[in-house]
């Protein structure tokens, strides 16, 4: 067994481009994506191969792109045994914790794809009746980004925390009016104000109207003990089977995302030297890198990272 205790994280909603399926496509794991095209009522091959970026911008479909291929990647490192005898733990980014609870087993490939595929057009459909917008604010201490944000909710309106996600990093969501007044006042803070290319106030009470609709899509679903513990977006904690994930996965829609806390969790309490990013693009191996400087640090992001990845065994 690897001397080295291993987490798995997995990205969200935002590393999504054109063509992003197209490194897997000649990987065995690639028929994941006619299986899961059933599952979700999508053409999943077209949605990797040739949707462009532009299009895949909207909500439900840059989930259902980045989850699939957060899928193949994790399906692949497994089938060439990459991650035998198993990691420790497990957790996702936002949408990516459903890639994580698949990937430990609280899910099946496809219970997750149906689930991704109800959040997609529950938010979407939020963020259409009750227009928002999100912006990371960098450079500033969380602590004072979150009084800027009580600051603007008690003068504007409609401004919250939505992700905490590293020293430095902190991302806000609310009303379009809001937002832009967060944004003229962060300097007085020191921060560096970015708007995001979402397509909503995300993790935030604009999306109280998705709950519903996703938790009709989870009553259909059963939720297995796992084969590792998966840390919680929303409290930052470590679930086996002990965890109500009908509950936190609901919760999540209007929480913020507590990233630093939850990998605080992985590389604290549960002993994690080694973090492996199994998805597109290097997001969350950058924030890591910020808040836990000290840990082995992979990123499987297209076949070829896979050859240079060490394995768990020794």
């Amino acid at each position: 067994m690897s001397e080295v205790p291993v987490g798995l994280v997995f990205p969200g909603q935002g590393t999504q481009r054109q063509g992003m399926g197209e490194p897997w496509r000649d990987t065995p794991s690639w028929t994941l994506v006619a299986r899961m095209s059933e599952a979700v009522g999508e053409d999943l091959e077209h949605l990797l191969l040739r949707t462009s970026t532009e299009r895949l911008r909207r909500t439900d479909l840059a989930q259902l792109a980045v989850f699939t291929v957060s899928s193949l990647a994790h399906a692949e490192a497994e089938r060439r045994g990459l991650l035998e005898p198993g990691p420790v733990a497990c957790a996702g980014h936002s949408l990516g914790e459903y890639t994580a609870l698949a990937c430990a087993g609280v899910l099946t490939p496809l219970d997750a794809a149906a689930l991704v595929a109800a959040r997609g057009r529950a938010m979407r459909a939020a963020a259409d009746a009750r227009p928002g917008a999100m912006y990371a604010l960098v450079m500033a201490p969380f602590e004072e980004v979150a009084e800027l944000t009580r600051q603007v909710r008690e003068s504007v309106g409609n401004a919250w925390v939505a992700n905490v996600n590293a020293p430095g990093q902190t991302v806000v969501s609310g009303s379009p009016e809001a937002m832009a007044a967060i944004a003229e006042r962060s300097r007085s803070i020191g921060a560096k104000a970015l708007a995001l290319q979402t397509g909503g106030a995300f993790h935030s009470p604009y999306m109280a109207p998705a709950v519903e609709e996703l938790s009709v899509a989870l009553k259909g679903v059963t939720f297995a003990g796992g084969r590792f513990p998966v840390v919680a977006n929303v409290d930052a904690q470590a679930y086996t089977g002990d965890g109500d994930w009908a509950a936190l996965t609901v919760r999540q829609l209007t929480s913020p995302v507590l990233w630093e806390r939850c990998v605080g969790t992985l590389t604290g309490p549960l002993g994690c030297r080694r973090i492996v990013e199994i998805g597109p693009g290097r997001t969350l191996a950058g924030l890591i890198r910020r808040i836990a400087p000290d840990v082995e640090l992979w990123s499987v992001d297209c076949p070829a990272a896979l050859d240079a990845l060490p394995g768990l065994r020794p």
